[in-house]
């Protein structure tokens, strides 16, 4: 009878443990999932100033400046070619994280083309950073590139609000 009770006993724990782990996994995957998002919208942020500044001299808003547009250029390629797979984690779109994200679920679908999209904003990035101080009509001659990759990824795989 006493090993009849210590194994119901042993049971009990058992399956208490697993019923106090799952959540905590859950925590720490919620956890990640934010801490993902909160990196790729900074990520974003960034691609935004660095181009938003190429994008005000080739437009005239702001005054041309060769060391500027250099500097800019190569740090838009800096950020372009970080590896950030891990800010992509399943789970943090914009159907699981209303709100957070405006990534759409997309992204992850099998046979998206996510992958040629970031590689074709890198390529322009990189084609921008070769001729940004070499005068206004050199910048302006490839920014628009740049403008056409992020616009490939915004109009497939980014929700217009949150």
């Amino acid at each position: 009878m006493k090993s009849v009770f210590n194994k119901l006993a042993v049971s009990a724990m058992f399956a208490a443990a697993i019923f106090t782990a799952v959540p905590v996994v859950q925590a720490e995957e919620d956890d990640a999932i934010a801490k993902a998002i909160k990196a790729r919208r900074a990520g974003f942020q960034l691609y935004s100033f660095y181009a938003g500044t190429l994008f005000a001299m080739a437009k005239g808003e702001q005054e041309y400046d060769a060391e500027l547009a250099s500097t800019m250029a190569n740090n838009l390629v800096s950020v372009t070619s970080l590896s950030n797979g891990m800010m992509w984690l399943p789970g943090s779109d914009n159907s699981a994280r209303s709100g957070k994200t405006r990534a759409k679920p997309d992204i992850w679908a099998e046979g998206s083309d996510i992958g040629e999209k970031a590689k074709a904003v890198k390529v322009a990035a990189q084609a921008v950073a070769e001729v940004a101080g070499d005068g206004l009509d050199a910048l302006r001659g490839k920014i628009g590139d740049v403008g056409q990759a992020c616009k490939g990824c915004h109009d497939n795989f980014r929700a217009k609000e949150f």
